[in-house]
């Protein structure tokens, strides 16, 4: 097991330098840079003249080449944990991401224990009462939530929530608790509002669960060896759980791997509707003007979840599934 740790910590190493030169190419993309982009918006205000210009290109090494300041940003990150200026903000960029990072990790876990606990048993009860009327329900919600758009989702739970229940629709605290310091009555505002963008955000990622859940105990159910255990007597319910579901949760811990990383870029649009503290609205702000230091870390940090959940994930099944090691 050891051994397969470390290779498994060994292959996330150049994963991750591969992962940080695309996400800095992908923010050059685009043609011009933050000054253009400036320049665009000052253009009916008198623009900007020659010498500030290239004063702004010195002080953010925009002149330089683009290989010169990727080393800079990666330089910077690894040894001083310094992930650039924002361009917009004139901000450290740590000092403008991290506490919606904390957000949009909380949200993400949360939605990502939702859709455990729901689907996990709908995907057994589904199997195991197959063309049932529960079945039939169950099916019928997940389509419905594979093909319900997030924010159209979200905009209705809004809506109910300011017409039935008479609360602050958006956003994470009611207008009173945002600047509020913490107590348990903030703690309770929040617990009434956060309940939304986990449903929304865990929507379709249970529904799809739900189909990989009962489509793997089926494909176990009548095996050999499930049927070998019903006729020595095994009652229905254990076997079910000790056989059939041990089986079919291995596609349940590979999900964490892409699932984090989905939530976090998912909620964007769901961020924006429900004007969430997020990191999807600031980077989808950071990616409109060009701010190549916001946008790169925050893809950056949700290419980096993805590393850490293929890592988790790949421990996990190795520990539950020991032919796992042995590939």
């Amino acid at each position: 097991m050891s051994e397969y740790i470390l290779k498994r910590l060994l292959y996330s190493i150049p994963t991750f330098i591969a992962v940080s030169i695309a996400t800095f190419l992908i923010v050059q993309l685009p043609p011009g840079d933050y000054l253009t982009t400036l320049m665009v918006e000052m253009a009916d205000s008198g623009g900007i003249d020659e010498s500030t210009l290239h004063a702004l290109r010195e002080q953010y090494g925009i002149g330089q080449p683009i290989y010169i300041q990727y080393l800079k940003w990666m330089h910077g990150i690894i040894f001083d944990f310094n992930f650039g200026i924002s361009f917009e903000k004139n901000l450290l960029v740590t000092e403008l991401i991290f506490d919606r990072v904390g957000w949009t990790l909380v949200i993400s876990l949360l939605t990502l224990v939702f859709i455990w606990l729901v689907a996990l048993p709908i995907g057994i009860y589904s199997a195991v009462r197959k063309y049932s009327p529960g079945d039939y329900i169950a099916t019928t919600l997940g389509f419905l939530g594979l093909a319900t758009p997030n924010f159209v989702l979200a905009l209705v739970i809004m809506y109910i929530q300011f017409s039935v229940f008479n609360m602050s629709p958006g956003g994470l605290f009611s207008p009173e608790y945002i600047d509020a310091p913490w107590s348990m009555a903030k703690f309770k505002d929040l617990a009434a509002h956060i309940w939304v963008p986990i449903v929304v955000v865990g929507t379709a990622g249970t529904a799809s669960l739900i189909r990989i859940m009962r489509a793997n105990v089926l494909d176990e159910i009548n095996k050999p060896y499930v049927i070998t255990a019903r006729a020595k007597g095994m009652s229905e319910m254990k076997l079910i759980f000790k056989y059939p579901v041990r089986v079919a949760l291995n596609p349940f811990i590979s999900t964490i791997g892409w699932i984090l990383p989905t939530l976090i870029s998912g909620e964007i649009i769901v961020s924006v509707v429900m004007n969430l503290p997020t990191t999807g609205p600031m980077l989808l702000r950071s990616l409109l003007v060009q701010d190549m230091y916001l946008a790169g870390s925050i893809i950056l940090i949700v290419s980096v979840l993805t590393i850490i959940g293929t890592l988790i994930s790949d421990l996990l099944l190795a520990w539950v599934d020991p032919r796992v090691r042995l590939q």
